[in-house]
C-alpha cells in the first residue's frame, strides 16, 4: 500500500480524517456515567444493570474484532467505515427515544458493533500510511479516541442541564458521526482507494502463545480504562459530589489520557525497547488507584491525572507492542485485531465485576484494590516483551 508520508497535504487531509473518526470511538459510553444518577432516576437499573451499558457494548467491540478485517475484505476499507460510522450515529440518536434499559443497552451494543469495526481497521491502515511514523501516528488516533471520551464526559451533564433531559445529553454525541462522514467521504477524492484486504490478514493468530500474551496484556489494561470510564463519576456522586463536578473530573482524566496519549508514543517513537516507558505508565496507575482509595476528596485532581496520564499511554503502547511485532502491515493488522478483540472480551466484564461489588459491599474501593493488583500482575508481564526476541515467537 502507498505510504503517504511523501505527499504532507494529501497525508494531511487523512490524517484529519482518521482524527474525526477516532472521536466517534467512545461517546457513546463515556456520556453514560456522569448522567447514570439521572437515568437511574428514570430507568429501573442496579450498579451492577448498569455496568451493562460499557460491558455489552466493549464484548460487542471485543467479537466484532473478528469479523472486522472479512468485512474490510469483502467491502473495502474506505466502505466499511461509512457504514460504520452510519450505525454509530443511528445508534447514538437512537437514544433521544428510549424508555427502557433493554432499549438503552441495546443502543450500545449496537453503537460497540460500528466501534469495533473501525477499531479493527485503523492499525493497520495507520501502519501502512505512515509506516515510517507508526509510534506517533498511533498516538494521535489513540488520543482522539480519548479526546471524544473527554469531551462527551465533560460536556453531556452540561447538556442535561440546559435541556432538561438525559437524553439529549446521551443522543447529542451523533453529530460527530456526521462531522466523520462529511470529512472521511470527501478525503476519497484525495486519496486513492485503499486496496482490498490480502489473506495475510486473515491469518489466526488463536494458535500463538505470544499473540495471547499481547491480547491478555491489552484486556487487562483496557479493563482500568473501561472501569475508570464507567464508576469514576458514580464514586465521586456517591462522595456528594454533584454530576456536573463528577463528569467535568471525568472529563479532567480523560484530558490527561490524551496528553499522555500525545507525548507517549512520541517518547516510545525513539526507542527499540519500549518496556521501561510501559512499566511507567503502569506505575501512575497504581498511584492514581491508590489515591483514590486512601484519600478521595484530598487531593482530588491529582489522582484522576495520574490515572489519565497512565491509561492514555498505556492505551496505544499496548497497540503499538503488538504492531512492533511484525512488519508487515497486513499480518500486523491482523494480530492487533486478534489483541483487541480477546483484550476487549476481558475489559468488557470488568465494569460488570466492579459493579457486583459496590452492590455486594456497598462500596468502590474494593474494585480499586482489585485493578491495583491487576497493574501489579501487568508489570510483570511487560517485562517479557524484549523486542530482540520479537521474530521468535512471531513469524
Amino acid at each position: 500500500m502507498e505510504n503517504v508520508h511523501a505527499k504532507p497535504a494529501t497525508a494531511l487531509w487523512l490524517m484529519l480524517s482518521v482524527v474525526l473518526v477516532a472521536l466517534n470511538l467512545r461517546p457513546s459510553m463515556a456520556a453514560v456515567g456522569p448522567l447514570l444518577s439521572s437515568i437511574r432516576g428514570e430507568v429501573p437499573l442496579s450498579f451492577s444493570g448498569a455496568a451493562l451499558l460499557t460491558m455489552l457494548p466493549v464484548m460487542a467491540m471485543g467479537l466484532a474484532m473478528f469479523f472486522g478485517m472479512g468485512v474490510a475484505k469483502r467491502f473495502g476499507e474506505h466502505r466499511s467505515i461509512v457504514v460504520s460510522l452510519l450505525v454509530i450515529g443511528l445508534a447514538t440518536v437512537s437514544r433521544l427515544f428510549l424508555d427502557s434499559a433493554a432499549e438503552l443497552i441495546l443502543s450500545a451494543i449496537v453503537a460497540g458493533v460500528g466501534i469495533a469495526l473501525i477499531q479493527a481497521l485503523m492499525p493497520a491502515l495507520i501502519k501502512s500510511r505512515f509506516s515510517d511514523n507508526v509510534s506517533l501516528f498511533m498516538g494521535l488516533y489513540v488520543t482522539a479516541i480519548m479526546g471524544g471520551a473527554a469531551l462527551a464526559a465533560s460536556f453531556s451533564p452540561f447538556v442535561q442541564m440546559q435541556t432538561g433531559s438525559w437524553r439529549i445529553g446521551l443522543a447529542i454525541w451523533a453529530v460527530l458521526a456526521v462531522l466523520a462522514l462529511v470529512f472521511w467521504y470527501a478525503q476519497r477524492s484525495v486519496l486513492p482507494p485503499l486496496p482490498q484486504a490480502r489473506d495475510a490478514a486473515q491469518e489466526s493468530f488463536f494458535g500463538n502463545r505470544r499473540a495471547w500474551l499481547l491480547a491478555i496484556f491489552f484486556g487487562l489494561g483496557t479493563a482500568s480504562y473501561t472501569c475508570v470510564l464507567a464508576w469514576l463519576a458514580p464514586y465521586y456522586v456517591e462522595q456528594g459530589w454533584s454530576e456536573q463536578n463528577a463528569g467535568l473530573l471525568l472529563g479532567f482524566l480523560t484530558a490527561m489520557e490524551v496528553v499522555s496519549g500525545l507525548i507517549t508514543p512520541a517518547i516510545a517513537n525513539r526507542r527499540q525497547d519500549k518496556r521501561g516507558v510501559v512499566a511507567v505508565l503502569l506505575v501512575l496507575i497504581i498511584a492514581g488507584f491508590c489515591g483514590l482509595i486512601v484519600s478521595p476528596q484530598h487531593l482530588s485532581l491529582l489522582w484522576p491525572c495520574l490515572l489519565g496520564l497512565g491509561i492514555g499511554g498505556l492505551f496505544p503502547m499496548s497497540l503499538i507492542l503488538s504492531l512492533d511485532h511484525l512488519h508487515n502491515p497486513r499480518r500486523a493488522g491482523g494480530l492487533t485485531a486478534f489483541v483487541q478483540g480477546i483484550g476487549y472480551l476481558i475489559a468488557g466484564v470488568s465494569p460488570l465485576i466492579a459493579g457486583m461489588i459496590r452492590d455486594q459491599l456497598g462500596s468502590f474501593e474494593w474494585a480499586w484494590w482489585s485493578l491495583t493488583a491487576v497493574m501489579g500482575v501487568m508489570l510483570v508481564i511487560v517485562l517479557r516483551f524484549d523486542p530482540q526476541h520479537y521474530a521468535r515467537h512471531i513469524r
